[in-house]
């Protein structure tokens, strides 16, 4: 274990930049960006755009925001891609304390103050907190339920709470600069995942990332049942890729939808084996578990029944019963790009759900 490198002292108030990655979020970047204004915060603010090659409207909302305040800038990010723009971003930026804001996300008013104090009181370089996914129709609310859910997502800590301390990780994060220079700023060869990945380069070179759940961001999950499934499938095939890259990248929770996977192609080919009548010549073990196998698309039915209607969550029936859709699809879809993750690599897969269709 390295010894903790020595960071700089901070002001109470430190100035802090907003950096942020856009690429077509005309449906969004408004509400992200004032929800930044409506910091309740005492020190300098600054927020930089890394823009990407837009094809909504998303520029010219910018543009407009820019006339209302001149602390908002832009820097152009040609790629479009994450952590390239997060890159162009922080470069462009000025101050002590670099705060990732995403345009699917809005900030609770006390989020910087809190995060800034966390930062002071615990001496770590970087701070994070809950992610509260909301939605604004039924579909996203069901989706929002799915983040929610350790029978959606897999109950890490940022989606569904832990008690405040010491973590893996960091949804997004409140990052000390010179920490993030000290590792190398984001690794712009993951597209996805390079959170995973910075705070990792954190904790092997001696920082401290920490846990805050007081701190809270509103979250607006994809709208649409395509782009679930393509951004689920291209964040499989981005954490097989982090597991192929690091061996601390895996956890057991990664590994159940990919067997999941497994388990509904092998079950469908037993039922279909059924259908066609065990032959007399199979030996009797073989059936059995011919048999068995067939039974595992009709188990995980029942359970995303069960865990559709069950769920602790204030939802409609409508939106429950779309929650029949919601689980499968995350589920499936991330096995599925985990599975080609892990035999092909990522190969520069781009999460086609931040397009405009």
């Amino acid at each position: 274990m390295p010894l903790t490198p020595e960071l700089a002292p901070l002001a109470p108030h430190p100035g802090v930049s907003y950096v942020m990655p856009v690429l077509n979020e005309a449906e969004h970047i408004e509400g992200a960006i004032r929800s930044i204004l409506g910091q309740e915060y005492a020190g300098p603010k600054e927020i930089v755009l890394a823009m990407g090659p837009c094809t909504d409207a998303t520029d010219d909302v910018v543009r407009q925001l820019q006339r209302e305040e001149p602390r908002l800038r832009t820097v152009t990010s040609p790629t479009g891609r994450t952590p390239a723009g997060l890159n162009l971003a922080i470069k462009g930026s000025k101050y002590p304390v670099i705060i990732r804001v995403d345009a699917h996300t809005e900030l609770e008013p006390h989020y910087t103050a809190r995060g800034v104090a966390t930062l002071l009181r615990t001496g770590a370089a970087d701070v994070g907190g809950l992610m509260d996914a909301q939605g604004k129709t039924a579909f996203q609310r069901a989706v929002a339920t799915a983040y929610h859910s350790p029978l959606g997502l897999g109950g890490a800590a940022y989606h569904s709470g832990a008690p405040e301390g010491p973590a893996e990780s960091a949804y997004l994060g409140i990052f000390r600069r010179e920490a993030l220079d000290a590792v190398g700023l984001f690794e712009e060869t993951l597209w996805r995942g390079q959170d995973w990945d910075m705070c990792l380069r954190l904790r092997q070179a001696g920082y401290t990332v920490w846990f805050d759940p007081e701190m809270t961001v509103t979250y607006w999950p994809r709208s649409s049942w395509n782009k679930v499934i393509r951004q689920f499938y291209a964040a499989g095939i981005w954490r097989a890729e982090l597991a192929r890259r690091h061996k601390e990248g895996k956890s057991i929770r990664h590994f159940l939808p990919p067997l999941l996977v497994l388990g509904l192609v092998i079950g469908l080919v037993a039922e279909v084996l059924l259908l066609a009548k065990v032959p007399d010549t199979w030996p009797v073990w073989v059936a059995v578990l011919v048999l068995l196998a067939g039974f595992v698309p009709v188990l995980y039915a029942l359970g995303i029944i069960y865990a559709a209607l069950t769920i602790k969550a204030r939802l409609t029936m409508a939106e429950r019963l779309r929650l029949l859709i919601v689980l499968p699809s995350i589920h499936i879809s991330w096995g599925l790009g985990y599975i080609r993750g892990r035999i092909m690599g990522a190969r520069g897969t781009v999460d086609t759900s931040r397009r405009k269709s």
